[in-house]
């Protein structure tokens, strides 16, 4: 049974996605191919170039993965993906999709055209970059001359993107939305709104899965918060342990959802 595994985006919450990898491997789940968005997209292609997650945690925290951004003070956004690109050049220095171990796919957003992108082949870290733009925020990627910002505009949760070459997929959902929120607080409310209209498009996603995995407790934790880095690992590893068992992930007939 050929088995996908797609992680949505969601900023520092995309943390939680290492500890879900790590309790699906200790449930013994193999993944043949795999897709993401923005912060998805980074833990997911460390995944698929052969780094387990205990180590992508340890980049994360040694390295400040999340935070690797240098001010740009353009026109078009505040801060440029240099900083990122530095650190997963010296994890992934062979910079391309033919190098991972595992099958990935990467969304992101043509800003011109209004439309999806989903890169598979070539240059990887571009594509990283480009799926990890949020708008406004940095500046857009220029890449196989065109427009990119942040793949979660479209597709957050890229399950159709690989559903066709799975046999049984699982999605990890980083992204929900807690009703305990202080909307006086005005970053707040820019985030919140960003994540109500970012899960607009995940519905559909959602249902081409398996089993998705949605901690809710993920939801407390701002997406810009990364000084919760090892909480939000432990929130996507212990939520996973406890709320299904390795039988989950192997019954064609049984979707589960927590």
């Amino acid at each position: 049974m050929k088995i996908g595994i797609v992680l949505s985006g969601g900023g520092a919450r995309g943390i939680s996605h290492i500890g879900v990898l790590k309790a699906l491997e200790e449930f013994g789940i193999t993944a043949n191919c795999l897709a993401g968005t923005s912060a998805g997209s980074i833990v997911g292609s460390l995944y698929a170039y052969g780094y387990k997650p205990d180590k992508i945690l340890e980049i994360v925290l040694a390295t400040s993965l999340f935070k690797s951004m240098r001010p740009a003070w353009t026109l078009t956004g505040l801060l440029t993906l240099d900083g990122l690109r530095d650190v997963l050049l010296k994890y992934i220095p062979e910079n391309s999709f033919e190098s991972l171990k595992v099958p990935m796919t990467i969304a992101a957003t043509d800003i011109r055209k209004g439309k999806g992108v989903y890169f598979t082949k070539g240059e990887l870290i571009p594509a990283i970059l480009s799926s990890c733009c949020v708008p406004a925020v940095f500046n857009p990627i220029q890449f196989q001359e065109c427009t990119f910002v942040d793949g979660g505009i479209v597709d957050n949760l890229p399950a159709a993107s690989i559903r066709s070459q799975c046999d049984f997929l699982i999605g990890s959902h980083c992204n929900h939305i807690s009703e305990d929120v202080d909307v006086k607080n005005f970053r707040t409310v820019i985030e919140r709104s960003l994540l109500i209209a970012i899960n607009g498009n995940t519905t559909v996603s959602k249902s081409l899965c398996d089993v998705l995995i949605e901690p809710p407790d993920v939801g407390k934790v701002s997406g810009f918060d990364l000084s919760k880095a090892k909480d939000l690992f432990e929130i996507g590893y212990q939520f996973t342990k406890t709320h299904f068992k390795p039988e989950d992930f192997r019954n064609y007939d049984k979707a589960a959802e927590f």
